[in-house]
């Protein structure tokens, strides 16, 4: 659902700018709450799976893929600040480096695929995880429905967007059915996605899991036939096991981002996406601009002068993982200290005000 330039005029854009600079400013701030410094490296993870998976359409009717927007994912793993900023550095990425969703249609993006997602899915799966038994499996179906339910409201955010400032004169009636309705299947894909990526984070290490904290009651994992409490987050005399398990976590997430983005990304699914399908179909698309990037040696997920299509794409993917890794991890390492600094003063002020 990446939004070229020359769909939404130049006002609203800009408008859709300074929101979105205000919601990641927010986030910013919001993160430092959720981020610290064991978590923020796997925020940086995060991010680069996100970049990773978005290269795999996949079909979701004749002649239409649709692929991950990730706002559910990142909200409900990192926390919904830190999932804003996730989807941040990934559109920033796509954007400067492999020409994908316009830059000027930065801000519309953002909002588009970053806020909405995140804030629509994590209240909805927050909502249901406080109703639902504590297992795993009501974790997972959680967050099925959230990410389903995320992908068609940033359907309708973008038709929002449109029948403001839209550069041609479609019927808003139009956009708004074709649009949720690609829209809705693409987000079955989106669902299934998350809640299994979700299950088997909750499954090794629950306690990474943002949106299952500060829950009453402990979560419950069936095994064997039986529901037992899932283990607590390591006790602060054993640093070192919970260090190998985080590492062993975050190591096995960047192999399967590499293998996705290097390899099977190859085979996804060529037919336009979503938004592209109704923008070629609705004539949404006849203002729409080439991408200032376009000359980018990484334009369209290829490598330039590369020839062999496989090798070239599987570059352009394994680049755009590292590059969004360390973007991201350096970003949220950054913010995680400050949550630091800030404590250490607090704790000074205190200690003088004592004395």
């Amino acid at each position: 659902m990446h939004v070229p330039d020359g769909f939404i005029n130049a006002p609203v854009s800009a408008v859709a700018g300074v929101v979105a600079a205000g919601a990641v400013a927010v986030s910013l701030k919001g993160a430092r709450r959720e981020l610290n410094e064991r978590t923020a490296p796997l925020a940086g993870l995060v991010a680069a799976f996100i970049f990773a998976v978005q290269m795999l359409n996949f079909p979701v009717a004749a002649g239409t893929s649709g692929h991950l927007l990730g706002g559910a994912l990142a909200a409900i793993l990192v926390g919904p600040f830190t999932g804003i900023l996730c989807i941040s550095v990934v559109l920033l990425m796509q954007g400067i480096l492999f020409a994908d969703g316009g830059l000027t249609a930065l801000g519309v993006n953002i909002l588009d695929m970053g806020v909405v997602t995140s804030v629509v899915a994590y209240a909805l799966f927050r909502g249901l995880v406080r109703v639902l038994p504590r297992t795993r499996r009501s974790m997972t179906a959680a967050s099925f429905v959230a990410a389903l339910i995320s992908v068609p409201a940033a359907a309708v955010a973008f038709t929002l967007m449109y029948w403001i400032g839209g550069t041609t004169d479609i019927p808003i009636g139009k956009v708004f059915t074709a649009m949720v309705g690609v829209h809705v299947l693409i987000g079955i894909g989106e669902a299934a996605i998350t809640a299994l990526t979700v299950g088997a984070v909750v499954a090794v290490r629950p306690d990474l899991v943002y949106g299952a904290r500060g829950l009453t009651a402990p979560l419950k994992l069936r095994i064997d036939g039986e529901l037992v409490d899932a283990p607590a987050p390591a006790p602060a005399r054993e640093p070192a096991a919970a260090h190998r398990s985080t590492k062993g976590l975050w190591a096995t997430g960047l192999v399967t981002a590499l293998v996705l983005a290097g390899f099977v990304s190859y085979y996804a699914s060529a037919n336009p996406d979503g938004l592209e399908k109704v923008a070629t179909d609705q004539g949404i698309d006849k203002k729409a601009k080439d991408h200032a990037s376009k000359d980018s040696p990484l334009a369209d997920y290829g490598v330039k002068d590369v020839s062999n299509a496989r090798i070239s794409g599987g570059l352009a993917g394994i680049i755009g993982v590292g590059a969004t890794l360390v973007v991201g991890s350096g970003a949220f390492y950054v913010v995680s200290r400050r949550r630091t600094d800030d404590e250490s003063v607090n704790s000074d002020s205190r200690r003088d005000e004592k004395v």
